[in-house]
């Protein structure tokens, strides 16, 4: 590892901010830097004179608009957040399973919950359970959004790395709270377009859909398929999934209204489908197709709807954390979220990774998702 180099690129990176006080930096690494980031940490703290320093590690990472998979490296991004108040805490699996009330969090780290305005997250998937740590965090932290996403390393050794300020950690997860005059904002684009009609659901057991509409879950699914053009049920194979409506009283249901989930199965016998959920009756569902094309349309569509929404707004910049089941492998070629987030809202200053999970909000409650573009943005409250 070339030390001075790392010094010398921390200093001239510190140095495009030359007016301005850097207040976080956030950091991702290849699993090539393993070894050497206790090291790495300390050089670019120094150097960038960085107060607070989060991240995780990656083998895909993102840095301005291009997104640079498999290749190795190290991405840093200094972000100048004028009056943000900003804390970085770190969790475990232990704490996770003592989280059994409403106010466990704050008062584990000192916070008060009202000078919050959102989270950002990175997690070790092999040694936590994000669902159950993320389920806890809704119910302390109601309504305030959460951005993050599930560390990577080197598949399938079950290793991982998380970085809080000159801390390395190989389980748990760490976290910054975003208070004061910043807030977070974002996009949680999750690959997919509603196809057929909203539904209801009439009767569920557990995981299992077994009536739609009073009607057998599987004739409904059937019927809506049937109803596509013959071009359209050809991209529906193997692609679909279900899209749960995250609030009932939505007069009509658009794009962003819906939860993700995997459609796991269905039997034409018993009229019953299999989803990756717990879905409740009363629900409203709709029918979902992913591929390639509706990704980037997903995309496209919700960064064109927070470029209006944030007209207003001073956005200092932000964190793309993208599932690593997309870039080439999906869209056939490189750099597709970060380019298409920069010809929405850019030239924005952008660092991200390829997680093993994405998390962000859908409606008032943050989700574990997968396939899905989460996109974190620190604007002025």
């Amino acid at each position: 590892m070339d030390e001075n180099g790392l010094a010398d690129w921390a200093r001239r990176l510190r140095g495009r901010l030359p007016a301005k006080d850097v207040s976080l930096g956030l950091v991702f690494m290849s699993p090539k830097f393993f070894p050497h980031a206790e090291q790495v940490l300390e050089i670019l703290r120094l150097h960038a004179r960085i107060p607070l320093l989060a991240g995780c590690s990656s083998s895909g990472l993102v840095a301005g608009q291009e997104e640079i998979e498999g290749a190795g490296g190290l991405v840093l991004a200094l972000y100048s957040l004028p009056g943000a108040q900003l804390k970085g805490v770190r969790f475990t699996q232990e704490q996770v399973d003592q989280a059994d009330d409403e106010n466990y969090w704050a008062v584990e780290f000192g916070l008060v919950k009202n000078n919050v305005n959102g989270w950002l997250a990175f997690i070790d998937p092999f040694h936590l359970d994000a669902e159950a740590w993320l389920r806890s965090w809704n119910k302390n932290f109601a309504a305030q959004p959460v951005y993050g996403g599930l560390a990577a390393g080197n598949f399938p050794e079950p290793v991982t790395q998380i970085y809080l300020d000159g801390e390395v950690f190989d389980d748990g997860g760490v976290a910054i709270a975003v208070g004061g005059d910043v807030a977070l904002e974002g996009v949680v684009a999750q690959g997919c377009t509603p196809i057929g009609e909203a539904w209801t659901l009439t009767r569920v057991e557990q995981n299992l859909i077994q009536h739609i509409a009073n009607r057998p879950a599987y004739t409904v699914l059937s019927e809506t398929v049937n109803q596509l053009p013959p071009a359209e049920q050809q991209k529906v194979r193997g692609n679909l999934f279900i899209g749960l409506a995250v609030n009932e009283y939505l007069e009509e249901f658009h794009r962003g209204d819906f939860l993700v989930r995997n459609l796991i199965g269905g039997d034409p016998n018993s009229g019953v489908l299999a989803v990756g959920a717990l879905p409740r009756p009363g629900q409203t569902i709709q029918f979902q197709r992913r591929d390639a094309a509706t990704a980037s349309e997903d995309l496209k569509q919700l960064l064109i709807v927070a470029k209006k929404n944030l007209e207003l707004h001073e956005i200092f910049g932000g964190c793309l954390l993208c599932c690593n089941g997309r870039g080439k492998n999906l869209f056939g070629r490189p750099s597709h979220d970060a380019s298409l987030v920069q010809e929405q809202l850019g030239p924005l200053g952008l660092a991200g990774f390829f997680a093993n999970g994405e998390i962000g909000p859908v409606g008032e409650n943050n989700f574990l998702h997968s396939h899905t573009a989460a996109l974190a943005l620190f604007v002025k409250k």
